[in-house]
């Protein structure tokens, strides 16, 4: 079997050929080695003045010296996993990311995930923490789009790719999760760059209200709003006056494509974790939205290099945006 790791003799090839202009695909054809390797290799280990293959070999090894030794499970370590799990309600992979951005603590989220189906076999109660997904899909029928009836709809095909490219910060997904029974609903807004998130309660799926909640959630972050990518819901009909409250563009996208708005659909079933399908969500308490909203934005995400949105946003703005979110009334 081919060894892991790439040899002198290897990195002084890739040298060469990348003298010659060879790309990054013939040499790992010619070294039987994946394109990834190759491109992981030469984007790791380049200096200054170019990739050296001395100079690669050397860094590399440093690197594989400086590993850390496999953590060992501690009571210390234990109870800060269980904390984090139970109280701060972090997956085990945003506990082991963060174990390593703050404590440098080298962990694999599976060997939490052990822990847990090790105490709950122990009549433990940790599993039940985690979040799941046991969700079935189910096919949208092929009726007429939603979207009739919105006045001035801009489609997402006509959005620049400052914003698909998630280039800026300002640029919004909206939507609103539903209560059994269509009883009550939260409206919900996620910035793309910085992945924080708005919500706001209201009693019922009318325009109306929901052009008040979301003009009320992003007022306090006027400046930095350029625009929002709305579903094709009757609610987000009013989006015109939305649009000049807040001095934004808006867009929706195409009915039954839920995946052009994925971080705002998978935000939503994050919050469904404190207000879960078959609960009715009218009179919910803005305080109790707020307070679900603000354990969401203090997680550490791996997308964000498992810092917080909170600490993105901040980085990002200059704003604190724990206070702008969490002042709304």
């Amino acid at each position: 079997m081919k060894h892991k790791h790439l040899s002198l003799e290897e990195r002084h090839y890739i040298a060469i050929e990348l003298k010659n202009n060879t790309s990054m695909n013939a040499i790992a054809k010619a070294l039987k080695r994946s394109q990834g390797t190759i491109s992981k290799e030469i984007k790791r280990n380049t200096g200054k003045r170019g990739y050296r293959y001395q100079q690669a070999h050397s860094l590399a090894t440093q690197r594989q010296s400086n590993k850390q030794a496999p953590t060992k499970m501690t009571l210390q370590l234990r109870a800060t996993i269980e904390e984090m799990l139970t109280k701060e309600q972090w997956s085990p992979e945003q506990i082991a990311g963060r174990l390593k951005r703050e404590k440098n603590i080298f962990l694999h989220h599976e060997t939490i995930y052990r822990h847990v189906i090790t105490d709950k076999e122990n009549g433990g109660f940790l599993y039940k923490y985690l979040r799941h997904s046991n969700k079935t899909y189910r096919k949208r029928s092929s009726s007429q789009g939603r979207y009739i009836g919105i006045p001035n709809r801009v489609d997402i095909d006509e959005r620049p790719d400052i914003i698909n490219n998630r280039e800026r910060v300002g640029d919004w997904e909206g939507d609103l999760i539903v209560g059994a029974n269509h009883k009550g609903a939260i409206v919900t807004l996620d910035e793309r760059k910085s992945k924080l998130r708005l919500a706001f309660p209201i009693n019922k799926k009318l325009s109306e209200l929901t052009t008040n909640a979301i003009t009320l959630l992003l007022t306090p972050f006027k400046s930095i709003v350029e625009s929002i990518t709305f579903d094709n819901g009757r609610e987000f009909a009013k989006h015109t006056q939305i649009a000049e409250v807040l001095d934004c563009k808006t867009y929706f996208a195409k009915p039954y494509h839920s995946w052009e708005r994925g971080q705002n659909e998978n935000a939503n079933g994050l919050l469904r974790q404190y207000f879960p399908k078959g609960m009715k969500l009218i009179d919910i308490a803005v305080e109790e939205v707020l307070k679900a909203v603000d354990k969401l934005n203090s997680r550490p995400r791996k997308c964000l290099g498992f810092k917080t949105p909170y600490e993105v946003f901040g980085e990002l703005t200059g704003l604190d945006g724990r206070i702008l979110a969490m002042g709304i009334r």
